[in-house]
């Protein structure tokens, strides 16, 4: 996206406020218009005195009262524009950098998990407070000052030519070489810049990873290490950006000189003319103080021109995720799915990340109202995919998903994951209350429920225990709290929405034996009436699933009860009997539990 492209999109974001905006512009002209009509009646005053001089002439304050009013008028006018302008730009900007990070952080939110899975959350972060701020400086500027320099060049400045074309064209050709040394500076270092600000996404994204590691980073010794790696980012920023920086020194230099020259020239030519009759002391007054004016415009321009430069790149990489598709979006006439019943049916579904490889390739089972699935196989084979797909985590390219005989993109998203209630591996608590936390489950909860959520989920002991209770922080991720902790508190959260499907992605792994056998029954009578999908890694915790779906490179290869699968001697007979080799002890409950010590051991 060219600077140019860049600029035009911020001033089109304006367009919620557009009569706001408009009126600032017309005020803008109106500001450039007394700005022109000062010299030129300034100039007036001098040639009325000038003549005054003349023998035979006489000069009365009646005669220059109507210029001097007019002049006077129009100066208090600029003063009083220049302070309404500048007060109500500034809340138009404030206003509209606020909507707009209030827009991409919507956006953001629903990009899909792939979207998410390749971009790191501190670039994202930087993006979005880089972007917003960079165009609210763009638009105080184009208000305060951009604005009213643009009509100038390029409408007032021709205009002189009517006053004396001679003075006229050497003004235009003056600003004509000042345009085409800018341009050429702006062609030599866009590229540059563009490099500059990846080089800054780097180092903030280093930055984040690094803070939002710190217990790795002391435990293994890396402060050092990863201070030398964001220095090393750092001397890539510095060396990317001094060609940059020296350029626009160049054309800083030149903007002083041209202002010198500038006036030089008129003053000499306006004097040539004016020996030759050709041009008066008025005009050479005025045209002073029209190179004066254009060439303040000009340096605003050339400051302007400079930052927008500078900040083209974090805008446009702020657009370049605005225009980020979303990948699940809701169709036109999606419903309302209401409460469902939890009747699941993957009817040949296929799915691929990269259009290449399948991630799922042609997945087809049912799960009635009310039964447990367990879905097992190898880190990789397609699992947390498929189930992904039932919570529109991303589409099948070809198959459908349905619940009660519906596909799922007829839903609208929101309520259909208001169906589907979710226990992830990894917790993922926000740094806020545990109160706080449990609510994202259902932000309308009684005080009576969450208190029965967390029962449910054996938290209740631990949650009473805190310094705060439920109003105590948790901290980032929740690091205040232990491992166990955390996972018990999203199943809590999962109970507190009440769906009718849940999804448990190992959602005990995090829990210590004694803490998981506690919530096992608990886990188990929660389950009771609703449509159950559990991932396990560990056979022992599927026993007692009402059917088992056996994954491998994306496909299901085999299905059937524990015992069934055991008995048939297959893949699954082959992984249970290599994990019961080394897990002697195991429980006969259905989620990440092992069985209870001498029960007898599965056949093979």
């Amino acid at each position: 996206m060219s600077v140019f492209k860049v600029y035009v999109r911020v001033l089109g974001l304006l367009r919620p406020q557009a009569r706001l905006a408009l009126i600032l512009v017309a005020a803008n002209l109106a500001l450039a218009v007394s700005a022109f009509a000062e010299p030129m009646l300034f100039g007036r005053i001098i040639d009325r005195m000038t003549r005054a001089q003349a023998p035979g002439e006489t000069l009365t304050w009646s005669d220059l009262l109507p210029l001097v009013s007019a002049w006077a008028a129009f100066g208090l006018f600029s003063i009083g524009g220049a302070i309404l302008v500048g007060l109500n730009a500034d809340r138009l900007a404030h206003r509209r950098r606020l909507a707009i990070m209030s827009d991409y952080f919507d956006h953001v939110l629903s990009l899909p998990l792939s979207f998410h899975t390749n971009v790191h959350s501190g670039r994202l972060l930087k993006i979005m407070l880089d972007g917003a701020n960079a165009m609210s400086g763009l638009w105080l500027s184009f208000f305060r000052e951009n604005c009213a320099s643009f009509v100038a060049l390029f409408v007032l400045l021709p205009a002189t030519l009517f006053v004396n074309w001679r003075l006229g064209s050497l003004l235009m050709a003056l600003v004509a070489i000042f345009y085409f040394v800018t341009s050429f500076v702006l062609r030599r270092t866009e590229d540059l810049q563009g490099q500059v600000e990846r080089y800054n996404s780097t180092l903030a994204e280093h930055a984040s990873d690094a803070l939002g590691n710190i217990p790795v980073v002391q435990s293994f010794t890396r402060i050092e290490s990863e201070s030398h790696a964001l220095n090393r980012i750092i001397d890539d920023v510095i060396a990317a950006q001094m060609p940059v920086l020296s350029w626009w020194a160049f054309v800083a230099v030149a903007s002083r000189a041209s202002a010198t020259l500038t006036i030089l020239a008129i003053f000499l030519l306006g004097v040539w003319l004016h020996l030759r009759g050709q041009a008066t002391i008025g005009e050479i007054v005025a045209f002073m103080s029209f190179a004066t004016m254009l060439i303040a415009r000009l340096e605003q321009a050339v400051g302007f021109v400079n930052v927008l430069f500078q900040q083209s790149a974090k805008i446009a990489e702020f657009f370049g995720v605005l225009d980020t598709p979303p990948s699940v979006a809701d169709r036109p006439h999606a419903r309302d799915a209401e409460r469902l019943v939890g009747a699941v049916e993957f009817d040949n579904v296929t799915f691929s990340y990269d259009g290449r490889r399948p991630a799922v390739r042609d997945v087809s089972f049912v799960a009635n109202p009310g039964e447990t699935i367990a879905l097992v196989g190898a880190t990789g084979s397609g699992k947390s995919t498929t189930l992904g797909l039932l919570h529109r985590a991303f589409d099948p390219d070809s198959g459908a998903v349905k619940i009660d005989g519906v596909d799922i993109r007829e839903f609208t998203l929101s309520s259909l994951r208001r169906n589907i209630g979710v226990v992830f591996q990894e917790p993922m608590l926000f740094a806020r209350s545990i109160e706080e936390n449990l609510r994202i489950g259902n932000p309308d909860a009684t005080d009576e429920e969450i208190a029965h959520a967390l029962e449910l989920a054996q938290a209740t002991e631990f949650v009473a225990h805190q310094s705060d209770g439920r109003a105590t922080r948790v901290g980032e991720r929740g690091r205040s709290l232990s491992g166990g902790e955390r996972q018990r508190l999203s199943i809590a959260r999962a109970l507190l929405k009440n769906p009718p499907i849940m999804v448990f992605d190992e959602a005990t792994s995090a829990l210590d034996a004694t803490t998981e056998r506690m919530i096992q029954k608990a886990l188990e009578a929660a389950m009771k009436g609703r449509t159950t999908f559990v991932i396990a890694h560990r056979l022992a915790t599927v026993r007692n699933a009402d059917r088992i779906l056996v994954f491998d490179q994306g496909e299901i290869v085999e299905s059937g009860g524990f015992d069934e699968l055991v008995a048939k001697g297959g893949r699954f007979a082959t992984l249970a009997a290599a994990q019961f080799m080394t897990e002697p002890t195991v429980s006969t409950t259905p989620l990440d539990g092992v069985y209870e010590a001498g029960a007898p051991q599965p056949a093979g």
